[in-house]
């Protein structure tokens, strides 16, 4: 089969597409410096790392006030744990912070990363206890 053109045939027309930028691009500005003038969404602070709702707790971070915090329920008086959880989170250096409703734990320079790893260990040692102090048996596995 021949692809040259018989007279009776019209001639196929192309279509082109031209780009159009969608903001005018600063004059003297390379793509490089403008690429790294993009405004980054801010991350919560504290922000949420685990969470329990059968349990009512929750693992929190705060990087603002380099604190680990541990809550339960809304921090109130009627979703506080036993006292052997309470025991547990004294024993592993947690202090109450009646402002905040919450248990905290310092997050210092050097031992940041360990720190964070023992809290979510804790995390998952009380939460496994007030399911346990609940009657609730199947406790899937927290996704850290």
């Amino acid at each position: 089969m021949s692809r040259k053109r018989t007279p009776d045939q019209e001639p196929q027309t192309e279509t082109t597409t031209t780009a159009v930028a969608d903001e005018p691009v600063p004059e003297g500005k390379s793509f490089a410096e403008r690429v790294g003038q993009k405004q980054r969404p801010s991350i919560p602070d504290p922000f949420p790392i685990a969470t329990d709702p059968v349990a009512g707790v929750k693992l929190f971070e705060s990087r603002q006030d380099k604190q680990m915090a541990i809550k339960f329920g809304d921090g109130g008086l009627e979703a506080k744990p036993s006292e052997a959880v309470l025991d547990v989170l004294r024993e592993a250096g947690y202090k109450w912070k009646n402002r905040d409703r919450i248990w905290a734990y310092p997050v210092e320079g050097d031992s940041a990363l360990r720190t964070r790893i023992e809290a979510e260990r804790l995390f998952q040692e009380i939460r496994q206890m007030i399911r346990e102090e609940k009657g609730i048996t199947q406790a899937p596995k927290v996704p850290f």
